[in-house]
């Protein structure tokens, strides 16, 4: 990997003054060396992120990324401190500190609530199995997330960014432009440099967008290659976890720490054959050269400014030797999404009511029926801004052992692996490339989300296949990410294409925390 760092840039020669002001510059390659060279410690390096958490997220652009600061993280900090004087360093990112998004279980002293009050106090028996990963493989988990509450899966109407529990998140570029979701707060605080590394949680785009428009890099990784176990449901069929970071590279390191097999997650039988200790083998900044990726063209012709970037983005793929291949869409987006979502429909309220069950003695809801009465009980706060439409349709449906349900999933996620499937295998393709998002849209109190450019998150979501977005260039200010997505554990392949875009580009810039757009004219 080398001593070059995300953007290209060379370590800074006198560290310590680097780890007070530049935390947010160095990658984890840079990290881990001046951890190794004792320039600085576990302890002030989590120190240093906790005062830009104080400094950026609580005050300041108050960015209400982080919705709370694990009590214990100093304290861990310095026992790894401890660990690596006594030649115990257990593998690459020993020591350095990670955000885990609210939805994802802890059974220490924090809070996991996919940012609902109705999930305060509830008790959380264990780990979730990526949690456990992360604290063997010697992390500082430093706090939790904000999120789009219930991982945006409670109303059509919703507000990504904004939970009941952590209030509004805001877009570190420009202040009043929406961080996607529903990992939003993972992504913020990866942009906003206030920890080197998060991670987020994907069902229907999840990791992708928010890491799209608010400038990171995000894994979404093929669903069974990451553990699920411990993790807030919506539907087992898509969900997953991933990494999400400034670069390709350290995204890549915080994969092989997550991924492997979770003896209570039946998807992850193959984990053993397909899961990788150390991704970053894969960062091959030549990859693209003779590669053969398909451009979704359906994507052009929508917005001029969108229109430029991707070009541009294709003249940058064939430069690195790669051969573009023009594709006009995978199959019919508007009827196979409806059945996409319909098979979350079908599944939330018996994967949620599975987790809800596992609960301490003190948890307020054990069913989706609990949950949505609290919601109304609790409306000044919970429905101030959107209601939850979603979670009464998903309550009154069908269980999983009705025909329909095996149809959706049909129409689902079968035709989109047959969709990318497909494309790679007659056109000879690598990858399938396309923008992950547009920009981000303005935050609507009233009238919700509203964007304005159609992702393409929606076919490696629904067929449970991997997807990795990369900064792509801008629109104003307004950062756009692009995507690679191919079959069935393909990670390897597809870090090496991201890695080589990002190396031939460069296109990630700090966020100049604006309030907003200048006018222009």
């Amino acid at each position: 990997m080398g001593a070059l760092g995300c953007g290209g840039r060379q370590r800074i020669a006198e560290p310590e003054r680097a780890l007070s002001s530049d935390i947010s510059k160095l990658t984890v390659a840079e990290l881990q060396a001046g951890l190794s060279t004792g320039d600085w410690s576990a302890r002030s390096l989590s120190e240093a992120c906790l005062n830009r958490i104080e400094a950026l997220d609580k005050a300041g652009p108050a960015l209400n990324s982080v919705i709370e600061i694990n009590p214990d993280a100093l304290e861990i900090a310095a026992s790894l401190d401890a660990e690596r004087e006594a030649g115990n360093i257990r593998g690459p990112l020993h020591g350095l500190p990670v955000l885990l998004k609210d939805n994802i279980d802890t059974a220490d002293r924090m809070q996991t609530t996919a940012g609902s009050l109705a999930l305060i106090d509830s008790g959380v028996m264990h780990d979730a199995h990526v949690t456990q990963r992360l604290r063997d493989a010697g992390t500082v988990l430093l706090g939790k997330t904000n999120l789009s509450e219930w991982a945006n899966f409670r109303s059509r109407n919703s507000i990504s960014g904004w939970s009941g529990r952590g209030g509004f998140t805001l877009n570190p570029h420009v202040l009043d432009r929406n961080p996607c979701g529903s990992s939003s707060g993972s992504a913020v605080a990866v942009a906003a440099g206030l920890v080197p590394l998060a991670v987020g949680t994907e069902t229907n785009g999840s990791i992708v967008c928010p890491s799209s428009v608010n400038g990171v890099v995000g894994i979404k990784p093929t669903v069974g290659l990451v553990g699920r176990s411990g993790i807030i449901p919506i539907s087992h069929t898509q969900d997953t976890a991933g990494p999400m970071a400034r670069c390709v590279a350290d995204a890549a390191a915080l994969l092989g720490a997550m991924a492997g097999v979770d003896p209570q997650d039946s998807a992850t039988a193959e984990a053993p054959q397909r899961a990788h200790e150390n991704y970053m083998e894969f960062l091959d900044p030549d990859a693209l050269r003779g590669a053969r990726i398909g451009a979704l063209r359906g994507y052009w012709g929508i917005h001029p400014a969108m229109d430029r970037l991707l070009d541009e983005a294709l003249a940058s793929l064939r430069d690195a030797g790669a051969t573009v291949v023009d594709i006009a869409a995978l199959r019919d987006r508007s009827s196979t999404q409806v059945a996409g979502f319909d098979v979350l429909l079908f599944e939330f309220r018996p994967d949620l009511e599975k987790y809800l069950a596992g609960l301490g003695p003190e948890a307020k809801v054990r069913t989706l029926d609990d949950v949505i009465r609290f919601n109304e009980e609790h409306a000044r706060v919970e429905l101030q801004h959107f209601g939850q439409d979603i979670m009464v349709e998903a309550a009154a449906m069908e269980p999983l052992s009705d025909p329909a349900y095996g149809r959706t999933l049909a129409a689902s996620r079968d035709v989109c692996r047959r969709a990318i499937d497909e494309a790679l295998e007659y056109l000879s393709l690598d990858a399938l490339f396309a923008p992950t998002m547009g920009t981000a849209w303005l935050t609507d109190e009233v009238r919700g989300d509203e964007p304005d450019f159609p992702g393409c998150a929606w076919a490696p979501a629904q067929a449970a296949y991997p997807h990795i977005t990369v900064p792509g260039g801008y629109v104003s200010e307004l950062p756009v990410g692009v995507s690679f997505f191919g079959t069935a554990w393909s990670e390897p392949k597809l870090i090496g294409l991201a890695y080589s875009f990002e190396q031939a580009t460069h296109h990630r810039r700090d966020p100049r925390m604006l309030p907003t757009l200048p006018i222009s004219g």
